[in-house]
Order: C-alpha cells, then structure tokens, then sequence
C-alpha cells in the first residue's frame, strides 16, 4: 500500500495498483465497492468508471486541495459515488454541502450516503438558486460541479461568486454532450475554459477518456 500526500492511498488489489480512501464508515458500502482492511484500517476502493474525480487522479490530476477539515460545497450529488470519498477524506471535522435537485436520485442518497456520514449537509435545492441554500455556513474551500446542464459554467461560476472563498479552488466536470451535441467536445471544452477565465486563474484541464466519454474537468483557483 502507497499512501499519497493528498489522503487517497493506492492499494494492491487482484494484482493491480487501485485508488481507496480510508473508509469513514468502517463496514459501510455505497456502491458495492471493495473494502480493503490493511493493519487495522478499512479502505474502500475508489472506482475511475464510477466517479470523476478518481478519473481525473487517474488521468494526471496535479491539484488535489480536498484534505482533513476542508468545507466542500458539492453541485450534483447524485447518489453520492464521489460526494462519499470527499467525505472520507476531509474526516469528521470537514464538511460537504451536497447539492441535488432530482427528487428521486436524492432520496437514494439520503438513505444511502448522507445518513450514514455526519459530515455530509444534503441540500435538496436547484443548484440555479444559490441564495435559496439555507443550510451552507460561511465560505468553503471548494466548489465541485457536476450538473448536466446547457448553462453549467454559468450555475458554477453563481455558486462560486456567493461561497467559494479567496484564493479557493473551484472543479467543473463539463459534459459536452450536455452543452451542445453539434459541437466537437474539444472545442467546447475550450469555450468553457474561456468563460472561467475571467474570474478564475486556470491551473488544468483533464480529458476524462477512457472512464467517461465527452467529458473533461477543469481545474481553477479564485482571483477574487
């Protein structure tokens, strides 16, 4: 086992170097994934297929701000694959806002996810009605989005402008098939990142092939 500075570890499973995270839940599973106990300590394996963010490690990832005591604020949660090893990694005394608006994914969440981990707010609000989050206190250090919308950079950027404190780093998973199907992604991604640049400082973009098709996540850091 390989402990990486950034609180992912990198596990040897069935032969293969595989990304975990120190499990806060110890038994507890989300989406049925490996739990790995290594002297006295249960890590749960963190699949690239399932969440974009261990994609985006997996794809050269050099800024990884999430730590012990971060305060997250997390658009689309979804059922909770990634918001669930954000949650492992900034431990008891973070916090992940976690933003979703379908009712239906965000019951599965709640049941699956939220209840089990105390350091997780869910937030069953439209992630377009920022000023309507009652439950977010004081600036976070990140702001992670992953929403497929046409105007996604635009709901972020919102986002980012109410809570995402000085010199904090904002992620933006694009879906470019989400944006506009008559476009190469390439270009699309590139348009994205020109919109971002006027508020933010841009550090990276990632290409998420192979785990996710038509995808990219942006890296940036907040100049205000």
């Amino acid at each position: 086992m390989e402990e990486n500075e950034h609180a992912f570890f990198w596990i040897k499973s069935e032969g293969e170097r595989k990304l975990a995270t120190e499990n806060l839940v110890p038994g507890n599973q989300v989406y049925k994934e490996k739990l790995i106990v290594k002297k006295n300590i249960e890590y749960r394996l963190w699949d690239p297929f399932r969440s974009k963010l261990a994609a985006a490690i997996m794809n050269g990832l050099e800024y990884f701000p999430f730590e012990n005591k971060s305060k997250v604020l997390y658009l689309g949660a979804s059922t909770g694959t990634t918001v669930s090893h954000i949650s492992d990694i900034v431990g008891k005394n973070g916090i992940v806002f976690s933003v979703e608006h379908a009712s239906r994914v965000a019951r599965d969440f709640l049941d699956r996810v939220a209840s089990y981990r105390t350091n997780i707010i869910p937030i069953l609000q439209d992630a377009r009605k920022p000023e309507e989050y009652f439950s977010v206190f004081g600036k976070v250090d990140i702001v992670y989005v992953d929403i497929a919308q046409p105007d996604q950079t635009k709901i972020a950027m919102d986002n980012c402008k109410i809570f995402l404190k000085e010199n904090g780093y904002f992620f933006l998973v694009i879906k470019t098939r989400s944006i506009d199907v008559t476009k190469l992604p390439k270009k699309i991604v590139e348009e994205e990142i020109k919109k971002i640049e006027k508020n933010f400082e841009i550090l990276q973009s990632i290409d998420l092939h192979p785990f996710d098709k038509d995808h990219a996540i942006v890296i940036a850091k907040n100049k205000n």
